[in-house]
């Protein structure tokens, strides 16, 4: 059985929103699928992307081919990176938060000092 990350329509009429599936390939568009990774909503102001990474690592382990979409859609998750890097989920999104805090550490340092005050005032 080739199984195959891939979208499954769901919504109203000319309002879609998907699911991202793993499904048999054999298996209609909007059929039977074996297991929900996440789902992505196009039409939001950003769009919504909500993927369970670690589902979805663990399918691309095991051998899942995910769609041109849904590699795009893991690849803005996070997902895709640790699935080609090897390491775990966890240790990934560890790893981005201490860069994002030490990026907001460092442009609190480079914050004029006029700027700090303000803050500082605006605290007390």
């Amino acid at each position: 059985m080739a199984v195959r990350l891939r979208l499954m329509r769901m919504g109203k009429k000319k309002q879609p929103t998907y699911r991202v599936v793993a499904a048999d390939s054999r298996s209609p568009r909007d059929g039977r699928f074996i297991e929900i990774v996440g789902t992505y909503n196009p039409r939001s102001e950003p769009s919504e992307i909500k993927i369970d990474n670690a589902k979805a690592v663990g399918w691309l382990r095991n051998g899942a081919q995910p769609s041109d979409r849904v590699r795009k859609l893991l690849t803005v998750s996070g997902a895709w990176e640790a699935f080609e890097s090897g390491t775990s989920v966890e240790e990934l999104e560890e790893a981005q938060r201490a860069a994002i805090a030490a990026k907001e550490a460092a442009a609190a340092e480079s914050a004029p000092e006029s700027v700090n005050a303000v803050a500082a005032g605006a605290d007390a």
